[in-house]
């Protein structure tokens, strides 16, 4: 059954003062229509009857003298009823008067509180502001060093292919991906092209930002995303991390796409946390930006105004990055667990891993490559790492699944978590508004 809405009590209120100068200019008849009628009958009657019996008791009187006290009774009935209704509407105009200044004493009293109550919610819509605010800041502050970058040049041949310097992540850590229909055919981009079509992106906000569920085994369920930066040139063509991460490096660029990187990520949390979705995301993070100290700076800043976010966002390094970092990095990474953060390592070639030292910074995730993880000379060494981390509370997610048989061999070895095309492949995320 509906239920009517109850009205706002400041409308309310306000509706009963407007309507309250209309107690004094309309006629609100305290009787019916069929009373007053019945009254002014009576006083007609009497009226008829006093001259009536005055004229026979005194027939010998003028007729006029008999209807003129018939007619000073029936005006003497209408003075009293006149009387009579005047006393029945100043009573209940009396009444209403009286209820609007209880309403008039609760409006003010509503008034005095409704101050309180605003300065109460300012500090959520300021803080709000400000996050937001912060984040345009940050976001300017990129595309503003874009600018004052030199002018592209080509640069040199990569001579390294392993492991991006700076635990940039390199396209091996991420799924290989399947097989999709030929795009039409684009001309071959130099080095000098990417190049600048990779700054062009930057200030264009042409970054795109992907993401892959990390899921529970063997439930399948969604428990994280994993975040992947796409470069999209000028004319659509998308420029895939192999193609760009090196020479971005080179020239100084890959903190910036980091950054913007990490931005977007902050948005993201907050747009599920607006919908009541407990999941988190795992963003990489290298070398280079844990150095950018202005960056770092205004970034934590923008978490500080929103701290319940932190729980939510895993920082994730190459384990390349983690045994080159200095006491620099290290101490960056200290300072961002004080705040609530928690690590991830990912790209592992070599089992022998110091948990000791990666719990002392926070580390609660492993990425374990699938390949890595089923290769029979490895078995001893995996259930040991299993074992010990189960000890100490870190997870570790196998990567690259990718068929329902590499599932199963997964499986059999015991792992909670895994990542790859088989439990969804990187999807473009929409932008936050």
């Amino acid at each position: 059954m509906l239920v009517p809405k109850a009205p706002h009590p400041m409308k309310a209120l306000t509706a009963d003062l407007r309507s309250g100068p209309a107690l004094f200019t309309s006629v609100i008849p305290a009787m019916t229509l069929l009373t007053h009628l019945v009254y002014a009958l009576a006083y007609l009657i009497a009226g008829i009857s006093a001259g009536a019996a005055l004229w026979a008791l005194r027939p010998e009187a003028d007729p006029l003298v008999a209807w003129l006290a018939g007619a000073l009774v029936v005006l003497a009935g209408a003075l009293v009823h006149d009387v009579v209704t005047r006393l029945e509407r100043e009573s209940k105009a009396a009444r209403r008067i009286a209820r609007l200044s209880d309403r008039v004493e609760e409006l003010a009293h509503l008034l005095e509180q409704r101050p309180a109550s605003d300065h109460g919610a300012a500090p959520e819509s300021s803080a709000r502001y400000d996050a937001v605010m912060q984040e345009v800041k940050l976001l300017q502050s990129l595309v503003a060093r874009l600018t004052e970058r030199r002018a592209p040049r080509p640069p040199a041949p990569s001579s390294d292919p392993g492991g991006t310097p700076g635990g940039a992540r390199r396209p091996a850590a991420t799924p290989s991906p399947a097989p999709q229909p030929a795009p039409p055919a684009a001309a071959p981009m130099d080095d000098a092209a990417v190049l600048e079509a990779v700054r062009d992106a930057l200030k264009a906000d042409r970054i795109d930002v992907y993401l892959q569920p990390i899921v529970s085994l063997p439930q399948r369920k969604h428990r994280f995303y994993e975040v992947f930066s796409r470069v999209r040139s000028a004319d659509g063509q998308q420029i895939m991390p192999d193609r760009y991460l090196d020479i971005a490096e080179r020239e100084g660029l890959i903190a910036t796409i980091d950054n913007l990187q990490l931005v977007r990520c902050v948005q993201l949390i907050r747009e599920t946390e607006r919908r009541q979705h407990a999941i988190g995301f795992f963003a990489n993070i290298s070398a280079a930006t844990l150095a950018d100290a202005e960056f770092m700076r205004q970034f934590l800043n923008m978490m500080a105004q929103n701290h319940a976010l932190v729980p939510k966002l895993v920082f994730e390094l190459s384990q390349h990055a983690l045994s080159v970092g200095g006491a620099v990095t290290m101490g960056i990474l200290s300072q961002l667990a004080r705040l609530g953060f928690r690590f991830s390592m990912d790209q592992v070639t070599d089992l022998g891993i110091d948990l000791d030292r990666l719990l002392r910074h926070e580390f609660r995730c492993i990425k374990l490559d699938r390949a890595l993880v089923l290769d029979p000379a490895n078995a001893e060494r995996i259930r040991e790492l299993r074992r010990r981390c189960a000890a100490e509370g870190i997870d570790l997610i196998v990567e690259k699944i990718e068929t329902e048989n590499q599932l199963v061999e997964v499986l059999d070895t015991g792992f909670d978590f895994g990542q790859g095309y088989l439990f969804g492949e990187p999807r473009l995320s929409r932008k936050p508004e």
